[in-house]
């Protein structure tokens, strides 16, 4: 096999379908955050009973990981992705149709967080990791800044549509773009970059032939006996928490509280997107440049402090200075992340190891959100919350610089124990 001539890669076209289907990923995350008020005022539910909803919703997010990469390895990453963006509009458009609590939970929660999950975790590091070896970091960064983008879209697009016309409609105008994405996913996506004769960009024969492995059987009966990978979830899991958890499904609501409006909060939150996407677009360009794990301390630190002072920030400048320093690091800590799984497990098998430290990130997020939501009902503020999850965030950076790096003669084989 020899590298393509041609200056245009096929690489390309497949990170430019996969970053607009993680772009709609981040829109179905967003949207238990943006339509919680308009969904409590519609039906009356109090905010612990709508966090469940999106509680739930993350958990299932958080479990389409793993499994979705067992299934990409074996069904392939185009009809996993079709079948993800079927399932998550299913859910999101039916339920536009709820009206019981226990259908707002399997719907909006459930059905669309797993359809969701299955492409929000395993498609950008496996793209990432089959199709470019030069510059894999910064890739990570792009679909981790595909997230930031999809939050800052669609946080105030959803959130103005549903003080419009109602939450009902913002979940089937998201549906409907889901499906839509359906149609270039299943035409132009394909495995790995020999199916079209190319090479990895910047990669070698070698690359090429480990990319087509399928991955380990036994890898994670491997790596759960091994200290990096309890590491590795433990951190995303105090990530998810700080990030999805409080931050996403409870920042409006918290804005509401001190005096925002939802429309105004929403922009906030949105400002938080840019800054998040100039955030892990420049992880990931360190992250092929500087060590992770301190990467990783910087970030998580720089969270916490940002997270225990947020109660006190009452103020539109406040809470403007807030979602630019928060945002520089909401999805930041993913491209180091992914980058030590592949080194430390293989590159081949990302889609399943990442997968489970991503489920952990997620069941952080889904613990912290019901909890969040249990905290304002009793205590009628999110204040201590916060404050939680910002101790829990520097204490995940120092726990960071514990990981153990291979060397570089071991990044491309899986952790042998």
């Amino acid at each position: 096999m020899s590298a393509t001539r041609a200056p245009f890669r096929y690489g390309w076209l497949v990170l430019a379908v996969a970053t607009i289907v993680i772009v709609l990923g981040a829109g179905t995350r967003a949207a238990p955050g943006a339509l919680l008020l308009g969904i409590e005022q519609d039906t009356g539910w109090s905010a612990s009973q709508v966090a469940l909803a999106g509680a739930a919703g993350l958990l299932l997010l958080g479990l389409g990981g793993p499994v979705s990469g067992v299934l990409i390895d074996r069904f392939g990453v185009r009809r996993v992705t079709v079948f993800a963006l079927l399932l998550t509009a299913a859910g999101m458009g039916g339920s536009a149709f709820s009206r019981e609590l226990w259908q707002l939970v399997l719907l909006f929660g459930l059905v669309s967080g797993f359809g969701a999950g299955l492409v929000a975790s395993s498609l950008g590091p496996v793209v990432a990791n089959r199709w470019f070896v030069q510059g894999r970091g910064l890739i990570v960064g792009v679909f981790g800044a595909s997230s930031s983008a999809g939050q800052l879209i669609f946080f105030p697009a959803l959130t103005a549509i549903s003080v419009v016309a109602g939450w009902r409609p913002a979940a089937l105008f998201m549906a409907f773009l889901l499906l839509l994405i359906t149609i270039p996913a299943a035409v132009f996506l394909r495995e790995r970059p020999a199916d079209v004769g190319e090479l990895p960009r910047g990669g070698t024969e070698e690359d090429a032939r480990q990319v087509a492995l399928k991955a380990d059987a036994g890898i994670m009966g491997r790596a759960v006996r091994t200290p990096a990978f309890w590491l590795l979830a433990g951190t995303f899991f105090v990530c998810g928490a700080s990030s999805n958890g409080v931050i996403g499904q409870h920042f409006i609501a918290h804005a509401v509280d001190n005096g925002f409006t939802p429309v105004a909060a929403s922009g906030a939150l949105a400002l938080m997107g840019l800054f998040n996407f100039i955030g892990t677009l420049s992880s990931g360009w360190l992250t092929d440049r500087v060590d992770p794990r301190r990467l990783l301390l910087v970030f998580y630190v720089f969270r916490g402090i940002s997270l225990l002072f947020l109660p006190a920030l009452t103020t539109d400048t406040g809470i403007a200075m807030f979602a630019v320093m928060f945002g520089l690091d909401y999805i930041a800590t993913v491209p180091p992340t992914v980058l030590l799984v592949a080194d430390t497990f293989g590159r081949r098998n990302v889609g399943i190891v990442y997968g489970w430290v991503y489920f952990s990130h997620m069941l952080g997020a889904a613990i912290a959100a019901e909890a969040a939501g249990i905290v304002r009902d009793d205590v009628g503020s999110y204040a201590a919350a916060f404050i939680a999850a910002g101790w829990l965030a520097v204490a995940a950076g120092l726990a960071a610089l514990v990981i153990r790096r291979p060397q570089p003669a071991t990044t491309r084989q899986a952790v042998a124990v």
